[in-house]
């Protein structure tokens, strides 16, 4: 648990430490205060949101939370845990670079150590910014960023692959962009192709997320290729939610209790992880 010393700024100090060091390290995205605190039991250094996992449980799909909605939700993350957490801005849930900035302003007055910026636009007809844009927002995001007690650690994302557009250079001249604009660290979700991650990695001048996918590379293998950091987005949410749909198909389905196999390692973890 947070303790009084533990403030915005010194949180963001550790979250910026663990992007100095070589090592690859994991960041996985709980959603909601409860697995906050179970991940950070099981011994990760910073936790980061997930906007599908926090849409999921109030009953919607991802892009559907308002900016009120994803700060307060950030903030009962951080307040849950005494890890540094990043949050998923989404795209800062605004189009131009002022919007952009008060998000980031908000984001830090949350008690957040980062966040990340992404360049969807939530439009079909033009799902990613035109690149001037999109690099005038990150812009305005660090600038945001640095007027922080301590600067929250910036990741600008490019969100190419994850909207039918599969162009690994534009996607490379992206990140280079947004790494000029200020980004602390740089994340293009989708990429599955080790040789693909190798090359962004050695592209740009800034530690690199990736996401990670059942058909991309182990941990193992990311860590070799250079990459920093590896979260898993909404994974561990939709997880949670699938076993607890195939407990309830086994209740109404087969009557059986064969779930219970699995609620028993969850109550046993979450005895270890909970303050009593």
């Amino acid at each position: 648990m947070p303790t009084d010393t533990d403030t915005q700024a010194a949180r963001a100090r550790r979250f910026r430490a663990l992007h100095a060091v070589p090592d690859l390290f994991l960041l996985p995205n709980p959603w909601d205060a409860g697995s906050a605190r179970l991940f950070e039991s099981l011994g990760y250094a910073a936790l980061a949101t997930t906007s599908g996992g926090f849409a999921a449980t109030l009953g919607r799909l991802d892009g559907s939370v308002t900016r009120d909605e994803a700060l307060a939700h950030g903030a009962e993350i951080a307040a849950a845990t005494s890890l540094p957490v990043s949050a998923d801005m989404e795209n800062a849930f605004a189009d131009e670079p002022g919007g952009v900035a008060e998000t980031i302003r908000l984001a830090a007055a949350a008690g957040l150590a980062g966040c990340s910026v992404e360049d969807y636009t939530r439009r079909e007809d033009q799902p990613i910014y035109d690149l001037g844009l999109a690099r005038d927002r990150i812009a305005a995001a660090a600038e945001a960023a640095q007027d922080s007690p301590e600067p929250l650690v910036l990741t600008a994302r490019a969100e190419n692959y994850l909207h039918g557009r599969a162009d690994l250079a534009d996607t490379i001249t992206r990140l280079q962009a947004y790494q000029e604009a200020g980004a602390d660290a740089l994340y293009a979700p989708g990429l599955t192709s080790l040789d693909d991650i190798r090359t962004v990695v050695s592209s740009v001048d800034r530690p690199v997320n990736v996401l990670a996918l059942p058909d991309g590379p182990g941990i193992p293998e990311l860590a070799a290729a250079g990459v920093r950091r590896v979260s898993v987005g909404s994974a561990f949410a939709y997880v949670a939610l699938g076993a607890a749909v195939r407990a309830a198909r086994e209740l109404r389905d087969q009557g059986s209790y064969g779930f219970f196999a699995l609620a028993a390692d969850g109550r046993a973890a979450i005895r270890d992880a909970f303050p009593g």
